[in-house]
């Protein structure tokens, strides 16, 4: 087993061990109710007495085979660890009164169960891996019937939230609302975290001057874009690069400093692949 696959296996099992520190320590002493396999748990649990590291186990056992038969076996091997590891881990945790005891404030339990959630299952999808359990059914039907893998987490998250809603008030069912509204906010900032950049398209005549002002002063890549003016329909490249968030106000200052009337697009990007950014730059 190489570097990439211990450093890999490493956030699964960091991942999966956060995730059940935040159920334990705010979710099931608050009473809360919540998405996922944890939340048709809780539902078992309360109307059948079923135990919730052994009904996860189980849940996730049947979800794994179903996985594996679907969607082949390189799927299974990645949710192989988060399967199984995260029951176990849970039900240990579950047996230190200390981590149970931290606070008795629900709002507090929903933001910090909420946090730890959506950060633990960002680390376990940034590792190339899956959490297992309810992350699967959306799969299959995605495979089986081409439906949307979003739509359909939201569909069985809300599913599980109302099954709970039989047996909670509706303060609870408020802060479970809450508390998934906030996981799914942090795992999508988590996921593109690091990783977004902003792209700048400068049109100006002093093109050539700019060029390679970004490629000296700021160590970035330029790419010429073959554009044509539409008022005197002049032919004049567009300098475009990608650099960092902080990097716009000195380019910024740069370009205006070299042509005060230069026009200057800036984007949002989530994510660039490519040397300088996912791959190591090479100099010639």
């Amino acid at each position: 087993m190489n570097t990439s696959h211990l450093k890999n296996l490493f956030l699964v099992l960091l991942g999966n061990t956060i995730y059940a520190l935040g159920i334990t320590m705010f979710i099931l002493p608050g009473k809360m109710i919540t998405g996922g396999t944890t939340g048709l748990a809780l539902t078992f649990n309360h109307y059948f007495q079923v135990p919730i590291s052994v009904f996860v186990f189980g849940f996730n056992f049947v979800m794994f085979i179903l996985g594996a038969a679907v969607l082949g076996k390189h799927f299974a091997l990645t949710t192989l660890v988060s399967t199984f590891y995260y029951p176990v881990i849970l039900g240990v945790f579950q047996k230190i009164p200390a981590l149970g005891q931290v606070t008795d404030d629900r709002m507090l339990s929903t933001i910090c169960g909420g946090i730890m959630i959506g950060f633990s299952i960002g680390l376990v999808i940034r590792a190339g891996a899956s959490t297992g359990g309810m992350d699967i059914p959306p799969l299959v039907l995605n495979k089986k019937l081409g439906l949307s893998v979003s739509a359909m987490l939201y569909v069985f998250d809300c599913s599980i939230l109302i099954l709970q809603m039989t047996f909670s008030n509706a303060e609870q069912t408020i802060y479970g609302i809450v508390l998934v509204m906030i996981y799914s906010v942090i795992l999508d900032k988590f996921l593109i975290m690091g990783t977004s950049q902003t792209e700048v398209k400068i049109i100006s005549t002093q093109y050539d001057a700019i060029n390679h002002m970004i490629q000296k002063q700021l160590d970035r890549g330029t790419t010429f874009l073959q554009a044509e003016t539409g008022y005197l329909n002049i032919n004049q490249p567009i300098v475009l690069t990608v650099i960092s968030n902080r990097e716009l106000v000195k380019l910024n200052k740069l370009v205006m400093d070299l042509d005060p009337k230069a026009f200057i697009i800036i984007s949002h990007v989530n994510e660039v692949k490519g040397r300088g950014f996912s791959s190591q730059k090479i100099y010639k």
